[in-house]
C-alpha cells in the first residue's frame, strides 16, 4: 500500500535506497532496468517503490537510458478514415496494449494533407520519440523516406512499396494467399463469374490481394469483372453498382476488405439479388463490427489485425534494445518465424459465414 497522500511530497530515490537498505546507485539501476543487482535486493527495491509509491523522473530516467519512453504512430490517413475504419481501431488498440506493457507512451501522428509530412519530420527530427511504427503507406508517399531521413528506428506495418527507402522491418499479413483462399472457396462453390472490388493500387495490401485474385483464375479473369475501390463502404456499395451494370450475370464477389464488402451487401440488397443464392460475397479482415451488422452473415478472410499491431511494438522494441530477433519476436506471439529481413508474415484463415 503506498504511504503518499494527497499534497505530500514526492517519494525521492533516496527515500526508497532507504527503506530497502541499500544504495541510491541500487535503486537507480533496478527502476531504469539495469542489470547487476541480485534477484533478492531486486525485489526488496520493488517492494519499497511500491510501499512509498514512488514514480520515477522520466526527464532524469531518459538522461541514464537515453529513452524518452514514447513512440510515434503514424497513420497515413486523414482523420475520418481513421475513426470510421475498423481495421484502424484494432491496429491501434494492439499497439497501446503492447506499449502500455512495456511502460512506453503513445503519440499519434496522422496525415490530412501534404503539409502534414514536413510537420511529421520535424517531429521525428525533434528527437521526441525513441521509434516509429508507420502503418497504411502509400507507394507515392513522402512519408517513409522522410522517416528515414529523421533515423529513427521505425517499423512499418504493412509490405513497403519498392523504392520506400532503407529497408526496415514490417509486419504484414499474406495478402497474397488469403486471396487465393477466399477466390478458391468461391470457385468450390461452383461460382464461374467472380468479380473483385479492389483496395487502392497504391497499397501493396491491395496489389497482393489483387494476385492472389488472379492466381486462381489465370487466362479466366474477366477485366470487365475487376472494379477499383478505396477501401470504404461507399466505394464498395459504388463498385458494386458498376459490376452489375456491365455484368448482371456475375455469381459472386471478393471485395479487398469487410468495409467494401459490406457495400456490396447493400447494393445487392438494394437490387433484390439474394445473396448468397445468386450472389455469393467474401471480404476480407474479419472485423467484428463490420461482420456483426453485415446481412447476410459474411464470409471472410480472417487476418489478426490486434495481434501485428502488438507484433510491431515487439520488434520495434527488438530494434530499440539493439538485440533480439525478429524469430523471438513471432514466436512470443503465436506467429512463424521470420525471415533473417527481421520481417513477419502472419497467416490467414477462411471464415465461412452465410454470405459464400
Amino acid at each position: 500500500m503506498s504511504e503518499q497522500t494527497a499534497g505530500s511530497p514526492r517519494p525521492t530515490l533516496e527515500a526508497v535506497a532507504a527503506r530497502a537498505g541499500v544504495s541510491r546507485a541500487t535503486v537507480s539501476r533496478v527502476v531504469n532496468g539495469g542489470a547487476g543487482v541480485r534477484q533478492a535486493v531486486a525485489d526488496k527495491v520493488r517492494g519499497a517503490v511500491q510501499e512509498l509509491g514512488y514514480v520515477p523522473n522520466r526527464a532524469a530516467r531518459s538522461l541514464v537510458t537515453r529513452r524518452h519512453g514514447a513512440v510515434a504512430v503514424i497513420i497515413a490517413e486523414p482523420e475520418f478514415r481513421i475513426f470510421s475504419d475498423p481495421f484502424f481501431e484494432k491496429q491501434v488498440r494492439g499497439i497501446s496494449r503492447e506499449l502500455t506493457a512495456h511502460d512506453t507512451q503513445l503519440v499519434l501522428l496522422w496525415v490530412e494533407g501534404p503539409g502534414d509530412h514536413e510537420r511529421i519530420a520535424r517531429y521525428l527530427d525533434g528527437g521526441h520519440v525513441d521509434g516509429a511504427l508507420a502503418f497504411s503507406l502509400h507507394s507515392d508517399d513522402q512519408l517513409p523516406a522522410l522517416i528515414a531521413r529523421s533515423r529513427v528506428p521505425v517499423v512499418f506495418g504493412g509490405r513497403p512499396a519498392s523504392g520506400a527507402g532503407r529497408a526496415v522491418p514490417f509486419v504484414d499479413c499474406d495478402n497474397r494467399g488469403g486471396a487465393r483462399e477466399a477466390v478458391r472457396h468461391l470457385v468450390s462453390l461452383g461460382r464461374r463469374r467472380i468479380a473483385h472490388i479492389a483496395g487502392p493500387r497504391t497499397q501493396t495490401s491491395a496489389l497482393d490481394r489483387i494476385a492472389g485474385y488472379h492466381d486462381v483464375l489465370a487466362g479466366d479473369a474477366d477485366p470487365e469483372l475487376l472494379c477499383q475501390g478505396d477501401f470504404t463502404l461507399e466505394s464498395g456499395a459504388r463498385a458494386m453498382a458498376g459490376l452489375l451494370d456491365r455484368r448482371p450475370d456475375l455469381d459472386a464477389v471478393f471485395a479487398a476488405n469487410d468495409l467494401m464488402a459490406a457495400g456490396a451487401l447493400r447494393t445487392l440488397r438494394e437490387r433484390g439479388i439474394r445473396v448468397p443464392q445468386d450472389v455469393a460475397v467474401v471480404g476480407f479482415d474479419d472485423m467484428d463490427s463490420v461482420v456483426r451488422d453485415a446481412e447476410p452473415a459474411l464470409t471472410t478472410v480472417r487476418q489478426d489485425v490486434e495481434g501485428m499491431g502488438r507484433l510491431m511494438v515487439r520488434l520495434l522494441m527488438r530494434v530499440l534494445d539493439g538485440a533480439g530477433t525478429a524469430d523471438e519476436a513471432s514466436a512470443s506471439a503465436s506467429v512463424p518465424p521470420a525471415p533473417a529481413s527481421a520481417s513477419v508474415v502472419t497467416p490467414t484463415s477462411l471464415v465461412r459465414r452465410v454470405s459464400a
